[in-house]
């Protein structure tokens, strides 16, 4: 019989009383995790209690606190990658995706406060998020898929993504050109936060339970969704593993991941008021484009998601892929764009999230490939050629400041 993908994962917590609690510990508490805890939380003591980033040149500190920064991004994807293993889909790159996006609110918040952007902070990272994640992963995902074999996604579960990704787009980058400066006033701002976080609640929802087999591979959709004869043999046998799979939550090694992802999450966000402080030193002394400092954000935090989906990709994954660009895009937006405006009724700085024209053309092209390559029913080369191509379009935007 075929290993189930977290046997190796997890062995010790489907092996009985024999396991033990010391097993589930020394499985957990790994030799690389313990050491990533200790350089995370280490350099938070080292920053708070020495003033080391402020006695070094700029960019070299700042350097130092990215690298530990990203070092502690792939520790949080790690625990959520082991959490997905347990969890099955659509949870598990659920946890994954949400991982990320805490460390990006994270970040924002930080440069919003007193880095070097302020109150264009959030429009110039989730836009940079947007273009990495749709064009520049994507882009690759689909070249490394297509070599592969036929790159098939569930076409209902992009259709839905795409469905969301659209209008929060919109509301985020398009409708505040008609308010002064470019920011939501105080009203709508919190009608805008409510009505955003409302709906990727409903979407949240409907992703983890009746909807759910739209977002698995398109081999594993529910049996009841196919076509009364048209069943293929087998469907069934191979939906029985995922059912299970779903309903492993109560494996004792789950909490123990979970606090340890935020136990890894924490320095980032100790660490994030240093980066942005020192990211506003270091292009104001090079007179570079202030939104590099979106793009250094949305790099740094999407460069392991950005790893486990070509991964997936290599692995023939397709709708996987699509989980964790898509979903992870949804979710930028479902929670970032409302904690801002909050942050921003809070604080009385209303973000400004109108972006340029050039911008929004950008990312209207973007919205009509993926709704080709959705439409498709099937993805193909110049589906991810596009993709790579506008990217470049918005990095020599970025460039030319």
């Amino acid at each position: 019989m075929e290993q189930s993908p977290d046997t190796e994962a997890g062995a010790g917590a489907g092996a009985g009383p024999r396991a033990g609690a010391g097993g589930l510990l020394r499985r957990v508490l790994s030799p690389p995790t313990l050491i990533r805890l200790a350089v995370g939380w280490a350099a938070v003591a080292l920053t708070a209690l020495t003033g080391i980033v402020d006695a070094a040149p700029a960019p070299v500190a700042l350097a130092g606190v990215v690298a530990v920064i990203a070092y502690c991004a792939f520790g949080v994807v790690g625990q959520a990658e082991a959490l997905a293993v347990r969890l099955g889909e659509p949870f598990g790159t659920l946890v994954l995706t949400l991982s990320v996006v805490c460390i990006e609110v994270l970040l924002i918040a930080a440069m919003t406060l007193g880095g070097a952007q302020g109150a264009t902070a959030a429009r110039d990272s989730v836009t940079a998020v947007t273009m990495i994640i749709l064009n520049l992963v994507v882009g690759a995902c689909v070249l490394v898929a297509v070599r592969r074999g036929p790159a098939v996604p569930n076409r209902r579960g992009m259709g839905l993504y795409l469905a969301m990704i659209v209008p929060l787009g919109a509301l985020t980058f398009a409708v505040p050109h008609a308010f002064p400066g470019g920011a939501y006033p105080l009203a709508p701002g919190v009608v805008l936060a409510v009505a955003v976080a409302g709906a990727y609640a409903v979407f949240l929802l409907a992703q983890t339970g009746r909807l759910a087999h739209l977002f698995a591979e398109p081999g594993l959709r529910r049996a009841d969704e196919q076509a009364p004869g048209t069943r293929e043999p087998g469907t069934k046998d191979r939906k029985e593993p995922a059912r299970r799979e779903r309903r492993r939550p109560r494996d004792p090694e789950i909490p123990l991941r979970a606090a340890l992802l935020v136990a890894t999450v924490a320095p980032v966000s100790l660490l994030a008021h240093d980066m942005a402080g020192l990211t506003g030193t270091v292009l104001a002394a090079a007179a570079a484009p202030p939104a590099l400092a979106g793009l250094l954000v949305a790099a740094i935090v999407f460069l392991p998601e950005s790893i486990t989906a070509l991964r997936a990709a290599a692995a023939g994954q397709v709708q996987r892929v699509g989980n964790l660009a898509h979903g992870a895009l949804v979710s930028t937006v479902g929670l970032t764009v409302p904690c801002v405006l909050v942050l921003g009724a809070v604080t009385g700085e209303a973000p400004v999230l109108a972006e340029s024209p050039a911008n929004l053309a950008l990312l209207a092209a973007t919205a009509a490939v993926s709704g080709t390559a959705v439409a498709s029913g099937r993805l193909r080369a110049w589906h991810g050629i596009a993709h790579l191509a506008l990217f470049g379009g918005f990095a020599a935007l970025l460039a030319a400041g």
